[in-house]
């Protein structure tokens, strides 16, 4: 035991440089008697041996996956990050948390998450749905930032399989999406919770309950008589720690996401206890896509406990695959080289050229987490708005990742429905632009270009630009076929591709076809030195905010 002991505490310490080595240092992690072991393969916890890796040809083809970002905050129904914001004095989730369940030192997150039943969860005719939608993969929220595991963890008694449902959620998921032909994914968010629900160690400073702690401090001892008795309210909250700096701003967690500027850094028990989760998530479900809701990899700033996931990732999956690497790691803010080593991911956002490698963007039809205001008040995205966000980033080497919100109980709204359908009616017509295409010499044309507005952060620019209108198109292309893509039916019945002019670099071969997606009728073109002027058919076809010239 004292040899173990030993053991573990120089592998805790082992830096990225030794654990590149090789077998020595995955012996030493292997043999531990309470962690995952480290798959053997050519990838080695460093961003050089991390170069390797070439994005799978599934997911340059696949362009679109739908994601469940659904977890116990759901079940208020009140929008994201409420298992923080119901501990913030006077905010808007404080407020009806305390109307709704009580005062946040007698009913915590923790009892959110024992209301939290899910009966409504069908995962296979939802799959089924969101396949007809054009899905070519799905993404299913492992855990998020209130440390919650939606899966049969090893490492955290705080899971489904025990609490709220009782489900395997994630085990749910997998099975369904793979019995409908999806690829399968996973989202972590969990490397924030250390810092995340910090405002549950804080107290009102205000009115009847001032200065009364909210429950974040509980420990095992304090349960006995309650319903979660036998638990450790410390293995969810982890707030056993010294508050950061301006701990009660609401804001300051943004400045601090990269473990600086005043945060308190995370202890080792946390950072390894992560690192077995996630590596016991990928062990278990084996998936094809692991995303992180973190800048590069999780705790990269502070420990090399994400390159080593990663490289366990990569290996697992060759071992899985006979040989063959077919996953893909999604991070975010990657610098150039990080990019060559996992897939860039925008938040709310896109690129606004041509991407030499493949990447994606990440938006919502609405709130990350649920919030019924929304459905109430009709505001969720439109069909339109995510067929125009899907062309523009396809166009551009990128693949679309679309949150659809579940209910607590595990339902889409009718609302949502709406927007789920729409857009499987346009991909019924329209997906030959869409799947299995690559980027043309450009990306596309029109006035929204020059109105493109820049990324921030993560990214967040979505809808910052002008709106996509007839006179803005975009190219993709598959073998020698051209597809354009204009977005918005012209009052003219007449579409003119600048792009495509008589004598242009871009395309200087002869044009002997153009046909409406769906229709299989040749068009009359003519091509002049202002460009392809298309007629189009009399009738508009159904979903007709965006639809495809194929060009041969």
């Amino acid at each position: 035991m004292k040899r173990r002991s030993l053991i573990k505490g120089l592998a805790a310490a082992l830096p990225a440089a030794l654990l590149s080595k090789g077998v020595a240092a995955e012996t030493i992690y292997s043999i531990l008697a309470d962690g995952e072991s480290v798959a053997r393969g050519p990838f080695n916890p460093t961003w050089e041996s991390l170069k390797q890796y070439k994005v799978p040809e599934w997911y340059q083809n696949a362009k679109f996956g739908i994601w469940a970002h659904w977890g116990p905050q759901c079940q208020p129904e009140r929008g994201d990050w409420y298992a923080r914001g119901m501990y913030q004095e006077g905010s808007g989730q404080n407020k009806f948390h305390v109307e709704k369940y009580g005062h946040p030192s007698k009913f915590g997150f923790k009892d959110v998450i024992h209301e939290w039943k899910a009966e409504q969860w069908e995962p296979d005719t939802l799959l089924e749905l969101y396949k007809r939608a054009g899905a070519q993969y799905f993404v299913a929220l492992a855990n998020h930032h209130d440390n919650f595991d939606n899966y049969n963890s090893k490492y955290q008694s705080w899971n489904s399989t025990k609490l709220g449902p009782k489900k395997d959620l994630i085990g749910g998921w997998a099975k369904a999406a793979r019995k409908h032909g999806l690829r399968f994914g996973v989202s972590v968010h969990a490397a924030h919770a250390w810092s995340w629900l910090e405002p549950a160690q804080l107290s009102d400073k205000n009115g009847a309950m001032a200065g009364i702690p909210y429950d974040g401090m509980l420990t095992k001892k304090e349960g006995k008589g309650t319903w979660w008795e036998g638990l450790d309210p410390q293995e969810l909250y982890a707030q056993n720690h010294a508050l950061s700096e301006k701990a009660d701003n609401p804001n300051t967690i943004h400045s601090q996401w990269n473990w600086g500027n005043g945060v308190t850094v995370p202890d080792r028990d946390y950072i390894e206890k992560f690192y077995n989760r996630t590596a016991d998530l990928i062990n278990k479900y084996e998936p094809d896509l692991l995303y992180f809701d973190d800048t590069a990899l999780p705790l990269s700033q502070i420990s090399d406990v994400g390159l080593r996931i990663a490289a366990h990732f990569y290996n697992k999956n060759i071992k899985v695959n006979k040989g063959s690497l077919e996953a893909v790691l999604n991070g975010k803010i990657l610098d150039e080289e990080q990019r060559k080593c996992m897939v860039w991911d925008i938040e709310r956002g896109q690129s606004n050229r041509i991407e030499p490698f493949v990447w994606q963007t990440d938006t919502c039809i609405g709130s990350w987490h649920y919030d019924r205001r929304i459905y109430d008040r009709k505001g969720y995205k439109t069909a339109k708005t995510v067929i125009h966000t899907l062309a523009d980033v396809v166009s551009k080497n990128g693949n679309l990742l679309l949150s659809v919100p579940l209910r607590g109980d595990g339902s889409i709204d009718s609302e949502e429905r709406i927007v789920v359908e729409g857009v499987a009616d346009w991909m019924a017509i329209n997906k030959e632009c869409i799947f299995d295409t690559r980027p043309w010499k450009i990306f596309g044309e029109g006035p929204a270009i020059a109105a493109a507005a820049p990324l921030s952060a993560q990214g967040f620019n979505e809808g910052r630009g002008k709106p996509f209108g007839a006179e803005d198109i975009r190219f993709t292309v598959k073998g020698d076929t051209i597809y354009a893509i204009p977005l918005g039916w012209p009052e003219t019945g007449k579409v003119i591709i600048k792009s495509l002019s008589a004598g242009n670099a871009n395309y200087p071969g002869i044009i002997q076809r153009v046909e409406l997606l769906g229709s299989g009728e040749a068009l009359i073109f003519e091509r002049t030195s202002e460009g392809l002027s298309v007629k189009l058919p009399g009738s508009r076809p159904k979903n007709d905010f965006a639809y495809a010239l194929k060009i041969s």
